[in-house]
């Protein structure tokens, strides 16, 4: 791997480090537009997270989905916040967005689980288009599109890179997919942040070549560390066949931790230590984007002018 020469002694790095000091916020706008009242759904509102005084013309975007299973949660959860607003310090545009929610325990029930999945992809998709759309004028590079996600925000992130519509609903025995996209990878996703999700059918990672970045406990009784019988194949199901299949991947595993990284799961209590854990978290997702999406880039800017290179 080639890496620009002094790029270890050059101090912080754009995209890897904390470069901005200041972060803008733009709350409840929405990615579907407004109705002729002037109101927007709960569900198609995002809050906007960009660097102050950022003078890119093309910048990268993430776009952070909240975990709850699908039956709560919102773009204002202590991750999404967490994570949108550490990364937009470090140089990225970053949307949290809120998606349709169910109404049961999808826990026990698959088929209303892969439903709730299948509507919050296609919110997903809605977004990713939103943002193509005004990509110049939010100054998004729109080869540099990742999502990102906590729980059912990664299961989401993973579905929408690696399934289609049509495999989706194929899982429940819908068959009638005649009209459905049978598209992978539909917004041309540049990258997947999985924190603690996981993918329904693991041979869905044959479908694409979408680089993945996970973190996950390994008592982990809500989504499977790997995979326990149920129909859902978490973080080291996926990189050991990610590494089969060659998808460029990572995954840190936390062997004391569960569910969100916390020592006993609790949705209503985050604790200060388990930030911690959180923002380590985003830090080694931070530096494989990095190696995935720019350092290509800054080697071919140094070629040629002392570039070192090392293993």
């Amino acid at each position: 791997m080639v890496f620009p020469a002094g790029a270890q002694m050059s101090g912080p790095v754009k995209y890897k480090d904390v470069v901005f000091s200041a972060v803008t916020v733009r709350k409840n706008l929405s990615y579907r537009g407004v109705d002729p009242a002037g109101k927007s759904e709960r569900s198609t509102l995002f809050d906007l997270y960009q660097p102050k005084d950022d003078g890119d013309c093309l910048r990268p975007l993430i776009i952070w989905m909240h975990g709850g299973g699908f039956k709560f949660g919102s773009k204002e959860a202590p991750g999404p916040r967490l994570w949108s607003t550490t990364f937009a310090h470090r140089g990225y545009v970053c949307a949290a967005i809120n998606y349709r929610m169910g109404g049961k325990n999808l826990r026990l029930h698959f088929n209303d689980l892969v439903k709730g999945c299948y509507n919050a992809v296609q919110d997903a998709q809605t977004a990713i288009a939103w943002f193509r759309a005004n990509a110049a004028r939010l100054r998004i590079d729109t080869n540099r599109i990742v999502l990102a996600g906590n729980s059912a925000g990664g299961m989401i992130a993973l579905q929408a890179a690696y399934s289609s519509n049509a495999e989706m609903l194929h899982l429940i025995g819908n068959d009638d997919t005649g009209l459905l996209s049978h598209a992978f990878n539909a917004g041309h996703i540049a990258a997947v942040v999985n924190f603690w999700g996981g993918i329904f059918d693991i041979d869905w990672l044959k479908n694409a070549r979408v680089p993945i970045v996970s973190v996950h406990g390994k008592k982990d009784g809500i989504v499977p560390y790997d995979h326990k019988g149920y129909p859902l194949y978490g973080s080291l199901a996926i990189h050991r066949t990610a590494d089969s299949l060659r998808i460029p991947n990572e995954l840190k595993t936390y062997d004391d931790y569960s569910h969100e990284l916390q020592k006993h799961f609790n949705p209503f209590i985050v604790s200060g230590r388990t930030k911690k854990r959180w923002l380590e978290a985003g830090q080694f997702a931070a530096d494989f984007l990095y190696r995935e999406l720019f350092e290509d880039r800054e080697s071919d800017r140094t070629e040629g002018s002392g570039a070192a290179g090392r293993q």
